[in-house]
């Protein structure tokens, strides 16, 4: 599993560049979520081309074909411009339990600051609910971007390290963030909108 900062990235630039004062795009877009299917790969691969990063197909091959794990695509317009995927660690890893946890996000450059990634997370977020009272995150202590999105959805730090359940970070400092579900309130982002087909309960 590769979480957004993790070492095999393609460039040396990792993280989307934090701007939290940028105007965000006037025009809004509409987003769909969905359970992604093995004929996703060629697109998924394409964001992940242009996002600068490292595709792995088969790593994701087996990621939808588990049970255990949901993968998820966004749609604008019915193409694909960016992903998501689930992880869940049957064994804690030290200060990081076991459970389910977020896997990284991919937003193609050009959808980005219009609500994709927030709707790959509610989507995902809204899956973990149904299955569990608490989600965790792995991410690097360096990518700001990722931060600011999840702490909107109630994430906190619980551990700080090296690595954790096997994933090394660029830099050398990664956090664990989890999030507790039973009091989660939905978080709907202000901009863009978004809507989900129906994912597997």
């Amino acid at each position: 599993m590769l979480a957004p900062g993790v070492t095999g990235a393609k460039n040396a630039r990792v993280f989307a560049e934090y701007q939290p004062h940028r105007p965000t795009p006037a025009a809004p877009v509409e987003v769909e979520v969905r359970e992604a299917r093995a004929s996703d790969l060629a697109a998924i691969e394409r964001v992940e081309d242009a996002a600068d990063r490292a595709a792995c197909p088969d790593g994701v091959r087996t990621a939808i074909a588990d049970p255990r794990r949901l993968v998820v695509v966004a749609e604008v317009a019915g193409t694909v411009v960016g992903w998501a995927k689930t992880h869940h660690f049957d064994l804690p890893d030290g200060e990081a339990p076991a459970g389910h946890y977020l896997a990284g996000v991919t937003v193609d450059p050009r959808a980005r600051r219009r609500g994709v990634g927030h709707a790959l997370t509610g989507a995902r977020i809204g899956w973990v609910a149904g299955r569990a009272a608490r989600v965790h995150y792995l991410v690097n202590a360096r990518n700001t971007v990722s931060l600011a999105l999840h702490e909107r959805w109630g994430f906190r730090e619980i551990a700080r390290g090296p690595t954790f359940h096997q994933v090394p970070f660029v830099g050398g400092l990664g956090l664990v963030l989890a999030a507790d579900l039973a009091q989660r309130a939905d978080r709907r982002g202000s901009s863009g909108s978004g809507r989900q087909s129906e994912l597997p309960s």
